[in-house]
């Protein structure tokens, strides 16, 4: 089993909180808009950290564009721009049509999602909301959950506060 901590849009500030209610975690995900790389040093002095870069982020080999990945027996896609079920962004959708992960994760809209997509193979999308102070969201949000032998179980939305 691996426990996850999945946050985004930190946009340059990263809650305490946030160490707290990952303690228990194996890796964090971060969905984009880290903004500071001083954010993902952190996460990354904390627990091992997948990461995507977002739109206000420089995309490198340390804020890649996608990742996509197998765990647990699942695939996951984690992206910034993806949309959401069923208006997936352009670019995105043709990839989760041919070859859809059981998992995709994303960020960017600041609303918190967790949906399964039945034209999709029925894939699990995820969108944490924001874990930052910037943006039009009221309540900032993060996600916690586990992976064991091909399953997503205890999945827990995490209120962060008003921001």
């Amino acid at each position: 089993m691996t426990r996850i901590g999945l946050l985004s849009d930190t946009h340059s500030y990263l809650d305490p909180q946030i160490f707290t209610h990952f303690a228990a975690c194996d890796e964090i995900w971060h969905a984009g808009d880290v903004g500071a790389l001083a954010v993902a040093d952190q996460l990354r002095a904390f627990r091992p950290l997948r990461i995507v870069s977002g739109n206000i982020d420089r995309e490198s080999a340390e804020l890649p564009l996608n990742q996509r990945f197998v765990l647990e027996g699942l695939t996951i896609w984690m992206t910034h721009i993806g949309g959401s079920p069923p208006k997936y962004n352009p670019v995105v959708r043709p990839v989760l049509q041919e070859n859809p992960p059981d998992l995709f994760i994303c960020g960017h809209s600041h609303i918190l999602k967790v949906v399964r997509d039945s034209t999709l193979n029925n894939l699990l999308f995820v969108n944490p909301g924001a874990a930052g102070k910037t943006g039009f969201h009221l309540l900032r949000t993060a996600i916690r959950f586990s992976l064991d032998a091909g399953k997503i179980l205890d999945m827990q939305v995490i209120e962060l506060g008003k921001k």
